[in-house]
């Protein structure tokens, strides 16, 4: 359940970040009415631009600190712009959603989706609105980094506020900020935010990876690009050298353990230094991130890509670095072979991947509170990895696999849900979000209100169970949770489908009231709601079939016991 955490922030404040960005457009975007769905056409696809702008508006609803005049979320408020004073230190801004690591990751994947497709952002009118939404997460970050060694991870005890339900206007205070530094280090969470530094960078400076990926968005601005990379160069020297050695960040900060605790720092080393690579045209950087692959074995891991293990995009960035004209000493072939390896067994549901019923890609451990996350980032990287595959039938079967979890993400499942808030009638209308609710008795969350305030538009929710099944109720956080890196593979996807695709998103195809003729009884079985635990719910139809089978069996054995009474009877005359 995640709560009014603030971004791991870093600063070294620059007034002109702000003046510097894009000028956003007179007439901002705002989503749709749902019930002005309708099937369109052309290029590029006004469905597919408008999706993309949704889910950009989504981050602007989870802003924090003081908002922009340009705002465009008429029920959000300032907050929480004190922030940091309990250390004399301003980090008041950024986004809501969590600890360091997720929000660092978000930026990470978002830039590095826009370095490749930005033409999709360019081509939907939105890529002021991606500048602002990035700035509000760079500039933040840039303040967190108070110092060379020190880096700000969280605003906000946990505890305190998962135990608050309610509006942006009375977050409980005092809010704790918690740092790494020198001496009480956090390998993993330093490593993470250089690499959404370097990311970024790339992005600003339009350092592209090849021919294959040359539609970078249009927002340079070599000014912002040269902060970005000071930052992503200090902070991967204080991760690499801190003098309290190389730890996870929880060692340092006991209070992230219960709610964003991270597996190890392996994989965060080895995409700072490539990211840091590419930033730098460095060989050496390369060669660091290429030891670091085989002296922590990546190539044998069997993970998903999210917040806390980067493992299965490292070998796609090894790849577009290999394949590109920068000459960084990277062998193509290697690592076509260690990627394909692994989307090998994704698409063949080997492993740990497995396959839904409905054809959900899910990995035990890891989808369970978040299913749709690990199946749209692996939909993503094949997206991206694609064009290098090694031959035309594995890119084919690659691309085909992304769509099928895009699709099903998208309404093509057997709720015909598209687990994205607001852009059709049978979108989920329940997310987990206290101030979109706007409720504020945490012990009737799903009663008070009945009907949720605001729509939260653009929102990739959790998604459904293993069976497929989605409830859509409030408290349940693991199906109707929304957060930050949710959205971050699905920007990407609908960036590239801007570019390359003229038909509509699958949803345009469903009719209203498609959901609630399947709309699952009963309760859920997971970490947030256990009523449906003791086992499946039946349908309506399936407790009538059930009551007539079990009144039947009741009358053929109340016959049999009445003939064998009466064939007794027959016996002893």
């Amino acid at each position: 359940m995640r709560a009014f955490f603030a971004i791991t922030s870093i600063h070294l404040f620059i007034s002109n970040f702000v003046s510097a960005q894009l000028s956003l457009p007179g007439t901002p975007f705002l989503p749709q009415n749902v019930s002005n769905t309708q099937v369109s056409s052309g290029f590029p696809n006004p469905q597919w631009s408008t999706l993309l702008g949704d889910l950009l508006y989504f981050y602007d609803a989870q802003r924090s600190g003081k908002l922009p005049d340009s705002n465009r979320v008429s029920w959000r408020n300032d907050s929480c712009e004190d922030d940091g004073q309990d250390v004399n230190v301003d980090l008041s801004g950024g986004y809501y959603d969590a600890g360091g690591t997720v929000s660092s990751f978000t930026i990470m994947s978002i830039c590095w989706g826009a370095t490749d497709f930005g033409q999709g952002y360019n081509l939907a009118n939105q890529t002021a609105y991606l500048d602002s939404a990035l700035r509000c997460g760079l500039d933040w970050l840039v303040k967190a980094h108070h110092s060379d060694n020190t880096l700000f991870v969280q605003v906000a005890d946990a505890e305190v506020d998962n135990a608050y339900w309610g509006g942006d206007q009375d977050i409980p205070t005092p809010r704790p900020s918690f740092q790494i530094n020198s001496t009480s280090p956090g390998t993993d969470v330093a490593a993470g935010v250089s690499a959404a530094f370097s990311a970024c960078s790339n992005l600003y400076a339009n350092r592209t990876f090849g021919s294959a990926y040359n539609s970078s968005a249009s927002l340079q601005n070599t000014t912002y690009a040269a902060t970005l990379l000071a930052h992503a160069d200090t902070l991967y020297s204080f991760a690499v050298n801190a003098s309290g050695g190389q730890t996870v960040y929880q060692s340092s900060v006991p209070a992230v353990k219960d709610s964003y605790a991270s597996s190890s720092y392996d994989d965060e080393l080895t995409i700072a230094a490539l990211f840091l690579a590419r930033a730098k045209n460095s060989p050496d950087l390369f060669k660091e991130a290429t030891d670091y692959h085989s002296k922590f074995n990546l190539a044998n891991q069997d993970s998903v890509f999210n917040w806390d293990s980067k493992t299965p995009g490292i070998a796609v960035l090894f790849a577009q670095l290999s394949q590109s004209d920068i000459q960084l000493g990277g062998n193509l072939s290697r690592w076509q072979d260690v990627a394909e390896a692994y989307f090998d067994k994704v698409i063949a549901f080997d492993g740990r991947a497995e396959e839904t019923a409905g054809g959900l890609l899910f990995y035990d451990g890891d989808s369970d509170s978040a299913s749709l996350n690990p199946a749209l980032n692996s939909a993503m990287l094949l997206t991206r990895y694609a064009p290098l595959a090694s031959n035309t039938e594995k890119q084919d079967s690659y691309l085909q696999f992304a769509q099928r979890q895009l699709d099903y993400a998208l309404g093509k499942n057997p709720m015909s849900v598209p687990y994205i808030v607001g852009v059709n009638p049978n979108s989920p209308s329940n997310p987990h979000s206290a101030q979109a609710s706007g409720g504020n008795d945490i012990n009737n969350i799903d009663s008070s209100p009945e009907k949720e305030a605001y729509i939260l538009y653009g929102a990739v929710v959790g998604g459904p169970d293993k069976k497929g099944r989605f409830y859509d109720i409030r408290s349940d956080w693991p199906q109707t949770e929304v957060a930050l890196d949710y959205n971050a593979p699905m920007l990407t996807l609908a960036a590239m489908h801007v570019m390359n695709d003229t038909n509509d998103p699958f949803y345009t195809s469903l009719q209203a009231g498609a959901y609630d003729k399947v709309r699952p009884e009963g309760r859920p079985c997971d970490d947030a709601i256990s009523d449906g635990c003791a086992g499946p719910e039946l349908s309506k139809g399936g407790k009538i079939a059930m009551a007539v089978v079990i009144s039947v069996v009741g009358l053929v054995i109340v016959g049999l016991i009445l003939y064998n009474i009466w064939l007794a009877g027959f016996a002893k005359r």
